[in-house]
């Protein structure tokens, strides 16, 4: 039920606590499953169009107000996809069909609610005349400003249990080089890091130490590096966990034209300065996605979940053909045309468990499918190899890399649901076809990749990626 005055006074109560969702999420044990090939939505795409068709600011406002409503937990883009569709029809509560669409009643109230909630929180955007970024402050918890030993600002609670600050510096820093210092963590430090991801022009890490909790975000453009950080007390972590996906959400690294004024929509986080290089068009709710690896100038590996029941197949900008799937998950694909980078080499031996790998994926970012970096984790699981990662659905047969670059298999499974929180995924554990699988079905077929088994230097994440990215390719499913 949407709330009127006569419940604005339980929403002030609940003040920032609408957010629903814990910013900082646990590793989960339990396998993905692959999903079965779902039929268009007619509702979805019928939702979507009416949505797209508002201008920007507006489809951005309502995504950063269905936040401030508790619905939301996903990157304010101004696309509709699930996330959105769903979050309307909860916000709806059952009054009217089920259809994504939000009427101009429902529209006023989720405007009236969140303002509400911004209010009782104190949230406010500004323009930080220290580092040039633009963010959200809950000023009622951060009352104290001062300015940071780096010439950034900061704002913190009455108490100190809770800081945030915003930094910058010129260009000429190395954003990959800061991400792998950022997640470094010695033996002996109590600190850990929960989630860390790396994309060609910003990351996110968080973590926590024994007493506190943590929140980083830094992002890359022709001004140099911009970003924020909040620490905070694990006792506050049910407020300030929640309010982290609000400050997340408002953050703006390179703003242009004047702060939108209260309650309208900002850039998110989420969402980089500039493309990736490796873009494909948005996602559509008659295409299902996935990642294939190529091997030859004529053949790629995918998983065989992301091409079941498809109508058409492609391969970066080819036309692809499954030749050939295997009790292993994986498929070969024949491809048309020319065209793509050089194959990987294949790892000579299974990464150790507990090893730290990189896997190759893309997404949907801020419209397009754009290549993405992800942090992995080796696991030995009872039913085969497996990789702890923050995929998505749509991410099926990314590859996984050690880090001398070498192909150590390829995720199977489909993760079967979206979760998002503060524009981030979870880590969650997924089968992986690993190098003897790939060894197998590249024999049986009459091909090979070559193997190496040498030792040789580790790589940062950055490197391992301009490595082996020009043989991923997105793969788009017709369905």
């Amino acid at each position: 039920m949407l709330p009127d005055d006569r419940n604005r006074a339980r929403i002030k109560q609940a003040g920032a606590a609408l957010l629903g969702l814990a910013l900082l999420v646990a590793a989960s044990g339990a396998q993905a499953q692959a999903p079965a090939p779902a039929a268009p939505n007619p509702q979805m795409a019928a939702a979507q169009a009416s949505f797209e068709a508002l201008p920007e600011a507006e489809r951005k406002a309502i995504q950063t107000d269905l936040i401030w409503a508790g619905q939301f937990n996903g990157a304010v883009s101004g696309s509709f996809g699930p996330l959105t569709f769903r979050a309307i029809n909860a916000l709806k509560g059952g009054r009217g069909p089920a259809d994504g669409v939000l009427a101009p009643a429902d529209r006023a109230a989720l405007a009236k609610a969140a303002q509400a909630a911004r209010d009782a929180a104190g949230f406010r955007l500004i323009n930080d005349d220290k580092t040039g970024v633009r963010i959200g402050i809950p000023g009622k918890l951060l009352p104290k400003r001062d300015a940071t030993p780096a010439g950034g600002s900061r704002w913190q609670s009455a108490d100190d249990k809770v800081t945030l600050d915003t930094t910058a510096s010129p260009p000429g820093d190395d954003l990959a080089a800061l991400f792998e210092k950022a997640t470094a963590v010695s033996p002996n430090s109590p600190r850990k890091i929960t989630y860390k991801l790396l994309r060609p022009d910003f990351f996110v890490v968080t973590g926590e130490t024994p007493t506190g909790r943590f929140y980083r975000r830094l992002a890359a453009g022709p001004q140099g590096l911009r970003g924020f950080s909040i620490g905070y007390d694990k006792a506050l972590a049910p407020t300030v966990d929640k309010l982290v996906i609000a400050i997340a959400a408002s953050f703006e690294p390179f703003p242009t034209g004047p702060a939108p004024a209260s309650g309208t929509a900002v850039a998110s986080a989420a969402a980089p300065a500039s493309a990736p290089p490796l873009t494909q068009p948005a996602a559509r709710s008659n295409e299902r996605y996935g990642v294939a690896v190529l091997l030859s100038d004529k053949v790629a590996l995918g998983a065989a979940s992301a091409v079941e029941g498809c109508r058409s197949l492609r391969a970066g900008a080819r036309t692809a053909r499954p030749r050939a799937k295997d009790a292993s998950g994986l498929v070969l694909l024949d491809l048309d045309g020319t065209g793509g980078g050089r194959p990987p080499a294949l790892a000579g031996q299974a990464p150790d468990a507990g090893a730290a790998l990189v896997l190759v994926a893309f997404s949907d970012d801020a419209g397009k499918r754009a290549a993405v970096a992800l942090p992995g984790q080796a696991l030995r699981a009872t039913t085969g190899a497996a990789v702890l990662a923050p995929l998505q659905p749509g991410q099926a047969g990314s590859p996984a890399f050690d880090r001398q670059g070498r192909l150590v298999g390829l995720v199977t499974a489909n993760p079967s649901d979206k979760q998002l929180v503060a524009g981030i995924a979870p880590q969650r554990s997924y089968a992986l076809a690993d190098s003897a699988a790939i060894q197998g079905v590249l024999g049986n077929a009459g091909l090979s990749l070559t193997t190496d088994s040498g030792a040789a230097a580790s790589l940062s994440t950055g490197a391992v990626v301009d490595k082996v990215s020009g043989a991923v390719v997105p793969l788009v499913c017709g369905l």
